[in-house]
């Protein structure tokens, strides 16, 4: 049968369903949404296909088996017109609109824009979809595309942040060393972008709920018989898709976080420097070079909140073997802990989720079906993991899951460890027939390797909650699928050292915080390689500390270790840089409680805010911080100064290093010397900031908040978010603002502050900053002062 054959007609309308039917083929089209409109073909079936563990709205957890997608209760169903006629029908909200032609089922897409609807997309003329296996194998979406468009998101992805006219595989691959600018694939499973059309200035977003490997076409591909497109093309599954209006780009990010659930609220220690390597954990007295660690931050006055404990802590031999204590490297694990906690470090151990086949564990195992099977036996499924080969964990079986979690509060917390590193887990299966237990329904594996990691994450997340009841669980996980931000922090893997892996990890980064997941960072110094240059390491450790996540890490070529002692004669630089990042912490940690209360992303790029300066559309290596900070990384070796463009808003920009004021929409050249990272904040800013004497050692906490006022007229106001930074309580509404507005006129700056909460603040006084070449008047809670210097308020 010709696809132009295939006519639908119209089979029920209930509960915000649509059905359309033709022969063998349905397509349920359900509005969820003013703004979001799912778009669902099945046509393979089982019981974990009805299943999702991205699609989440608003939620922190869910079951283990998944949320049924049958399941409308998160979602406000909204009221819709639907018309009807021969050749289409259409489907209306306030916002969107679709018209849906029957012949051959092409989708067209419209935003309602100043009480005017404006075509935003549309299904290819020619074979849209793979009815009746007319394209092959698999589960297709071709859609036109035009000049005009540009694509933003798919996670983690190499390349320039507009990915228009590439192609991208979906499948998660362990990449060591990639190439952060031509690597493909990746970690993680996201099949979502955005398309911004700069000619109507509107955007919308697509999420494909499907998690077996697929591809990406945005232009890379063109043929005649077809005209210009972009495809989808998963290899297993349903088409299973979400079509997100904006209009703007900051609309589908924060709805596309907000659909796949929330961001944890980790600690607050996980935003200071986490050191680690996985040369000392492989050292035959690895206790001892771990100690040495400790007191070379002791010695040289480097603040580090934590370290990551990387696998050789389980060697037997050459391997290495999860929930193995290696003795011999390590005689003492509890002495090992209590001296890094002694030294107020915590500690996050490495786990993998397969056990080679000489594991002491693994024939237990094996006759518990406890690992992917090999498919018709009962025998498991074997793979090539690191320098052997051996079983990946099935976290669909109850017993797997349930084992998981008892060994790690078995082998790492009941030792003190404090968090869950969970590395390794992209589940490399490339036997299409392996199978999964499927919670008592087999499924081959490739249809939900991703969900797998998402299970390994929640398995750790539910140990740590049940081991400590009332501490909040901080996990981090290399691999995942859309929505692994509601367990873990995460970063882009292991890189390679090279001048553009700054670079192209920030625009890596850029791309997971247009994909919802917004707590992340890179290996800083590269993990693969040989040792950063001086140079590229100061640069590296400049873009590291406006990252959530900011953790030396290595395991270089040539056995050397990338700490921040490495250069004697830079550690002057690299100590006061090491510091700065304490100086930010509690910016970035309100950052990171307005990306869990509001779905806000962390780092931006400038587009994200300045959408209508289509400057913010040329490829830069700028970002944005919270809402307020622009971070201008140097990224090109021997460069001492910086071309920077400030995008276009209304009140323009202070640069933080020398305070000078600029109108927005300039491109300026500022000095770049190795010791300095240009930065400008806009004016209206309030930004929270870790003051007082900051060390290894010191543990008072003083804070201070830097102001950069409007040149003319304007108010600003911002609510600093604190609490104990440890516990749960804040789910009880233990936790305090503090409050602070600022009224700016031509002769006056006013600011007052005011504090609300139940949390007791850990320090008594708040010291406010203004630029110091300021000539207006200032008052402060109604008092006025003489000049902008020793604004202190009691608390």
């Amino acid at each position: 049968m010709m696809i132009k054959d295939i006519y639908f007609r119209l089979d029920s309308v209930e509960n915000n369903r649509v059905t359309l039917n033709a022969d063998n083929n349905v397509a349920h089209v359900y509005i969820l949404e003013e703004d979001i409109i799912r778009v669902y073909m099945p046509e393979d079936h089982h019981p974990l296909l009805e299943k999702t563990w991205s699609i989440t709205p608003e939620m922190e957890d869910i079951p283990k088996e998944g949320r049924d997608k049958s399941d409308l209760s998160p979602f406000s169903l909204p009221e819709f017109e639907l018309n009807q006629s021969d050749e289409s029908i259409e489907i209306r909200t306030n916002k969107i609109k679709v018209n849906i032609e029957l012949n051959g089922l092409k989708f067209h897409w419209f935003a309602r824009v100043n009480d005017e609807w404006i075509n935003i997309a549309n299904d290819r003329k020619t074979q849209s979809y793979n009815f009746n296996k007319s394209l092959g194998n698999g589960v297709y979406h071709y859609l036109e595309r035009t000049r005009d468009e540009y694509y933003y998101g798919l996670g983690e992805k190499g390349g320039p942040l507009n990915k228009a006219g590439k192609r991208y595989r979906m499948q998660t691959i362990d990449a060591m060393g990639y190439d952060a600018e031509n690597t493909d694939p990746l970690y993680k499973h996201i099949p979502y972008y955005i398309t911004y059309n700069s000619k109507k200035g509107i955007s919308y977003g697509l999420y494909y709920d499907n998690y077996s490997d697929s591809v990406f076409d945005l232009g890379n591909e063109l043929d005649n018989y077809h005209g210009w497109y972009k495809y989808y093309h998963a290899n297993k599954g349903n088409l299973d898709y979400y079509f997100i209006l904006g209009p703007h780009i900051s609309n589908i990010v924060q709805t596309f976080s907000r659909l796949t659930g929330k961001t944890i609220m980790p600690p607050k220690w996980s935003l200071g420097y986490s050191g680690s390597t996985m040369t000392y954990t492989d050292e035959p007295d690895a206790q001892e070079q771990l100690k040495k660690f400790v007191e070379s931050c002791k010695a040289f006055d480097i603040p580090c909140d934590s370290f990551q404990l990387s696998s050789g802590y389980t060697s037997i031999g050459d391997k290495r073997y999860v929930f193995n204590w290696d003795y011999t490297k390590i005689p003492s694990p509890d002495e090992m802990v209590e001296n890094f906690h002694s030294n107020g470090i915590k500690l996050c151990a490495n786990i993998k989720p397969a056990l080679l086949q000489d594991h002491p564990l693994y024939e237990e195992l094996a006759e518990k079906n406890y690992f992917i099977l090999s498919k018709d036996t009962s025998e498991p499924e074997i793979s090539q993991f690191w320098d052997d080969t051996g079983s990946y964990l099935d976290f669909t079986n109850e017993g797997t899951f349930e084992w998981w979690k008892s060994k790690v509060k078995e082998q790492l917390l009941s030792y003190g460890i404090d968090s869950t590193w969970n590395d390794n887990n992209e589940y490399e299966i490339w036997d299409e027939d392996a199978v999964a237990n499927g919670f008592g329904d087999q499924i081959p594996v490739s249809y939900i390797k991703p969900i797998q990691t998402m299970l390994m994450m929640k398995a750790s997340y539910e140990a740590q909650r049940e081991y400590f009841p009332n501490i909040r669980p901080y996990l981090i996980s290399r691999s995942g699928a859309a929505g692994l931000q509601k367990y873990v922090q995460t970063w882009s893997g292991d890189n390679f050292t090279e001048w553009k892996t700054i670079r192209y990890n920030i625009k890596m980064g850029l791309s997971l915080s247009m994909s919802g997941v917004y707590n992340f960072g890179h290996d800083v110094g590269g993990f693969s390689g040989l040792a950063p240059e001086p140079e590229l390491f100061v640069r590296w450790i400049q873009n590291g500390i406006f990252h959530p996540r900011f953790t030396i890490h290595s395991w270089n070529d040539d056995k050397t270790v990338n700490v921040p002692w490495m250069y004697p004669e830079y550690l002057d630089v690299i100590r006061g840089l090491m510091k700065e990042r304490v100086k930010w912490i509690p910016f970035l940690y309100q950052a990171l409680y307005k990306a869990h209360d509001q779905y806000k992303p962390i780092l931006t790029p400038t587009l994200y805010q300045f959408e209508h300066d289509p400057n913010t559309f040329v490829e830069n290596d700028d970002f944005i911080v919270g809402d307020y900070l622009m971070i201008c990384n140097v990224v090109e070796k021997g460069a001492r100064h910086r071309e920077v463009y400030l995008p276009d808003n209304i009140h323009g920009w202070y640069d933080v290093n020398t305070e000078e004021y600029y109108q927005g929409g300039l491109d300026i050249t500022v000095d770049a010397p190795l010791n300095t990272i240009p930065m400008f904040a806009q004016a209206g800013s309030i930004i929270p900031i870790r003051d007082g004497e900051i060390s290894f050692s010191s543990t008072e906490e003083e804070r201070g908040v830097l102001l950069f006022p409007y040149a003319g007229t304007g108010v600003s106001e911002e609510w600093i978010y604190e609490d104990d930074g440890n516990t749960l309580n804040y789910k009880e509404g233990i936790y305090t603002f503090i409050k602070v507005k600022m009224e700016c006129n031509e002769d006056l700056i006013e600011i007052h502050t005011e504090i609300e909460g139940e949390y007791k603040l850990p320090f008594h006084r708040l010291t406010l900053y203004l630029p110091e070449n300021e000539e207006r008047g200032i008052k402060v809670n109604g008092q006025l002062h003489a000049n902008n210097q020793n604004l202190i308020v009691e608390i």
